[in-house]
């Protein structure tokens, strides 16, 4: 099939035409290569997989490096925990339960179609094309390209123009362990971006900002590509009135933190007892303070990305102050922000409504407004007031507020008495909903995505049908009445 790609530049420059021209040749020597090789084996899907593994594992100081370069300063432990250790985890379980993914699955088959029989055959779906986001940009491109290649499709990687360094090192290392017609990585800028968007994959996946991932899909949908889109939102943490705050506090502090905010899962905001807003403003100072007690030479405390990033969340609080909230700026050796270093102190914000910039969109920094409530149901309807949230976190002890959580909200995942880490449970789909994203991926969820599920019905020589063809007489309606009454 050949793609035009019309979303590209009308007039692009001579660079951006060489890039988009090489996308274009990969995109073909891909859909060429399944065409001769439509259903790997499990052999040479485990291969595949043990290249991811050990490139991830040999590049891992310089994948670090890379990534702290782009971002001014990333910490290298975060790195190590977010990125490397996911991705190692992650392809190590699917390569070991990957055998029985493959399997075709018998399937109950209505007595009325006896002797016939039933099952589902996984099948790969083709050329797979993977859009990855710049905060965690190891993780978010790998897993779902591993996924991808468990379930024996070919895959194209565009990672982010925000992250140039780790870019051009995931496009070399990938490119000394993979030939371009099974993965290939293709780094570049917004108009790549569309370009890359408008090919006629047979799955798109994107991670990213609810903005750009409905261009993403108004893209995709010219060919009826199916879309995986993995965004992000406002996900709450409410906090039960009889929850130890202490923990509470200390939890949310380390997800809200990591990555300096910069998480699609991080807990955007927190909804408190009213009463308890003050107590767990303050227990919150102290966890953090305990975690960071420096900012602006801590290794273990990351950058903002970029300057454009860094003053957007500067905004953020400076709008929010004007309006009248109450900004906690947590510095605990009193350092100011290392506004050359892109560190930004960890912030809470008190008094808010949602009128401030702060409520109206993710926030993906350092800073957590708190929310007061005065009953469970009122919480509750507030989530519900607002775009379903990729994840929510609940903290209590009570069973039945637990319950009402549970069974209230809409949400992409739930952790409880913690946040974030439903993520590395890759026995648990993750994925979005409405606003947050559609569609799910990693471990067994991930390779489903990636499959066509084919189902078959083999039917035998000798029959009941022929009970059931023309001409339609006493015959057929007995039978009817047969398998209306019993069937």
């Amino acid at each position: 099939m050949n793609a035009r790609l019309e979303l590209a530049p009308a007039d692009p420059d001579a660079a951006t035409q060489a890039v988009i021209e090489r996308l274009h040749a990969a995109f073909v020597a891909q859909r060429t290569a399944f065409a001769a090789d439509m259903l790997p084996s499990r052999e040479v899907r485990i291969d595949r997989l043990n290249r991811i593994l050990r490139l991830t594992d040999r590049y891992q100081n310089e994948i670090a490096a890379a990534i702290s370069a782009d971002f001014g300063h990333r910490s290298a432990a975060e790195t190590e925990l977010t990125e490397i250790y996911v991705v190692l985890t992650a392809v190590r379980r699917t390569r070991r339960h990957l055998g029985r993914w493959m399997r075709p699955r018998r399937i109950a088959t209505p007595l009325a179609m006896f002797p016939a029989s039933s099952r589902v055959i996984p099948q790969p779906l083709g050329v797979v094309g993977v859009i990855s986001p710049w905060n965690y940009p190891l993780q978010l491109a790998l897993l779902p390209a591993a996924d991808a290649l468990a379930a024996g499709n070919r895959v194209m990687i565009k990672p982010s123009e925000l992250t140039p360094a780790f870019s051009e090192l995931l496009r070399r290392i990938v490119a000394e362990s993979f030939s371009p017609d099974e993965l290939v990585v293709v780094p570049g800028d917004v108009a790549i971006g569309r370009a890359f968007s408008k090919l006629p994959f047979d799955h798109l996946f994107f991670t990213g900002s609810t903005a750009v991932g409905r261009q993403v899909a108004l893209a995709a949908a010219e060919n009826l590509t199916p879309v995986t889109l993995e965004l992000g939102g406002k996900s709450p943490a409410i906090v039960d009135d009889g929850a130890d705050f202490g923990i509470a506090a200390r939890r949310i502090a380390f997800g809200k933190l990591m990555n300096a905010g910069q998480t699609c899962v991080a807990p955007d905001y927190v909804l408190a007892p009213r009463a308890q807003v003050d107590d767990f403003a303050a227990a919150y100072e102290d966890a953090t303070r305990k975690l960071y007690p420096t900012l602006a030479a801590n290794p273990d405390y990351t950058s903002i990305v970029n300057a454009q990033h860094y003053e957007r969340l500067k905004r953020l609080i400076d709008d929010a102050a004007a309006r009248g909230a109450r900004v906690i700026r947590i510095a605990p050796a009193d350092e100011a922000d290392a506004a050359t270093a892109r560190k930004l102190a960890p912030t809470l914000v008190l008094g808010v409504d949602d009128a401030m910039a702060l409520m109206q969109e993710e926030i993906f920094g350092p800073i957590l407004p708190i929310v007061p409530y005065d009953s469970l149901d009122g919480a509750i309807a507030y989530v519900n007031r607002h775009p379903r949230p990729l994840a929510l976190y609940w903290f209590g002890d009570d069973g039945a507020h637990r319950e009402s959580v549970l069974r209230n909200t809409i949400s992409g995942a739930v952790t409880i008495n913690d946040v974030c880490w439903h993520v590395a449970q890759d026995n648990l789909p993750f994925g979005g909903v409405g606003a947050s994203g559609s569609g799910a991926y990693h471990g067994e969820y991930g390779f489903r995505t990636f499959s066509k599920e084919k189902p078959v019905l083999r039917q035998r020589r000798w029959n009941g049908i022929a009970l059931l063809r023309p001409p339609y007489g006493r015959r057929f309606r007995t039978m009817m009445s047969l398998l209306k009454k019993y069937l």
